[in-house]
């Protein structure tokens, strides 16, 4: 889309004028009239209408607390393209969804590029590789059918270095010499740094936000890198999307700062927690510490805000590799997600993890994964967020920790609703003695549908969870 302003250079108008009069003033400067020249910096404002709304706004957008995540990296389907994930919607569905993120849909740059989709050529494009807007307006109809909204990703702190913007200098960081910059303090050299002390800028940018909320019919945006761009013109950006009142928004911030929820985001990563677990299935940290994350990632957000929690994303699973790896098998891997779906926040699958996939995923290339391996894996997944869905004190309850070496114990409540979950965080066989105030009580297992009686020991096997709920 057009920015909504167009930079005149009005010395250059001023030099013409003059011209003009000494050649038709026979080589005598004459006054004229009646043109009026204003300073250089003053710009002409063309003013433009918000495309049409596309279709009918979805109203099925989760609660905050209900969201379940789910992840679409396009490079890992077959075909890798909008349809490939459209084809695949019942699937993700079936896990327990209910929203979908889709990673960068946009143009990519060519210039200085190294094939990343976070260097946006395009804020308003498609990218030719996954289809058309009609493609991505099926995908987007096809979720809402299914009672799935959905959010695009959005790169707001820089664009390739062949955007389009790139022709407006001043709305991009400048060195001491006048030349763009890639972002400071990163490795980042495929990309401009945007200028937030820019206006226009600022305006064309929620602008392109407002364009996919009504051309596509999207449910939000996850903001990439949110930390780095000021949490005043999240303010701006998320006001100015929330006053489109037809449509109810999610916003998620890959960042850890408060304001960025004051700033109207409702939802912000949990880098400290996704440290912790790894951490403790590497067994390079006490299982207690996830307490110690849960609390103090709560606390570091203003209310309402919520964390979103993983065991992996596209970032990680680039760099970190496989869940199979990092968690040390497949068992350690759904033991790992049964803390991220219920002890606190709201959960995010990355798609491949579901089925195993035993590869590291480098999300600059096409990755085929086999959606149809391990279907046990898929089963558990399915299980262990039905759990959350049905019981409330598992999304909003109060918790109480039992602590323990290598176990992870934890009971939360909400009203009647009353779950407790139990995980082995290491590869060992433990026995357990249980606290009085869980001694004699029963329970209902919520994967297999089995009572459950708890007695004063219970015996754990390597990175097993039990997931119960009370009769």
């Amino acid at each position: 889309m057009k920015t909504n302003r167009l930079q005149f250079n009005m010395n250059s108008l001023l030099l013409l004028i003059t011209l003009a009069a000494t050649v038709f003033g026979c080589g005598k400067s004459k006054q004229v009239n009646p043109v009026q020249v204003k300073p250089p910096d003053t710009t002409t404002t063309i003013t433009y209408k918000d495309p049409a709304q596309y279709g009918t706004p979805y109203a099925g957008v989760p609660a905050t607390k209900d969201i379940v995540m789910y992840e679409v990296n396009m490079q890992t389907y077959t075909p890798a393209n909008f349809q490939g994930v459209t084809a695949r919607l019942d699937s993700i569905k079936a896990l327990g969804v209910n929203v979908i993120w889709l990673m960068p849909t946009y143009p990519i740059g060519v210039l200085k590029a190294v094939g990343s989709p976070y260097a946006v050529k395009d804020y308003n494009g498609v990218n030719a590789n996954f289809g058309t807007l009609a493609d991505l307006r099926t995908l987007v109809d096809q979720a809402h059918s299914r009672n799935m909204a959905v959010i695009m990703d959005w790169v707001a702190d820089h664009t390739s270095w062949d955007n389009a913007w790139i022709s407006n200098k001043a709305w991009y960081k400048q060195d001491g010499s006048g030349n763009i910059i890639s972002p400071p303090n990163t490795n980042f050299t495929d990309v401009a740094a945007l200028n937030y002390s820019n206006n226009d800028m600022r305006t064309a940018m929620i602008r392109a936000m407002k364009y996919w909320v009504l051309t596509a019919n999207v449910d939000g945006y996850r903001c990439d890198y949110a930390d780095a761009v000021p949490a005043d013109f999240w303010k701006q950006a998320l006001d100015t999307l929330s006053n489109v009142k037809t449509h109810k928004l999610i916003y998620l911030a890959e960042g850890t700062a408060g304001a960025e929820i004051t700033s109207g985001f409702q939802l912000g990563y949990a880098f400290d927690y996704y440290g912790t677990i790894k951490g403790v299935f590497a067994g390079t940290q006490a299982s207690s510490g996830l307490f110690t994350s849960n609390t103090s990632e709560n606390a570091s957000l203003p209310s309402p805000g919520v964390k979103l929690r993983y065991i992996t994303n596209h970032d990680d699973a680039s760099s970190d590799g496989s869940t199979i790896t990092e968690y040390n098998g497949k068992q350690g891997a759904l033991a790992a997600f049964a803390l991220v779906a219920t002890m606190g926040g709201v959960p995010l699958i990355y798609d491949s993890q579901e089925v195993g996939y035993p590869n590291a995923i480098n999300f600059f290339t096409n990755v085929p994964v086999d959606y149809a391996a391990n279907q046990d894996m898929v089963a558990a997944y399915k299980k262990i967020l039905a759990f959350r869905s049905s019981n409330e004190a598992v999304k909003t309850g109060t918790l109480t920790a039992y602590n323990t070496t290598d176990l992870v114990i934890y009971e939360k409540t909400a009203g009647t609703n009353d779950v407790l979950v139990m995980v082995n965080t290491s590869n060992r066989t433990i026995g357990y003695s249980l606290p009085a105030a869980l001694q004699n009580t029963s329970w209902t297992d919520a994967t297999t549908g089995a009572a459950v009686t708890l007695n004063g020991q219970y015996t754990f096997q390597p990175y097993a969870y039990l997931l119960l709920k009370k009769d």
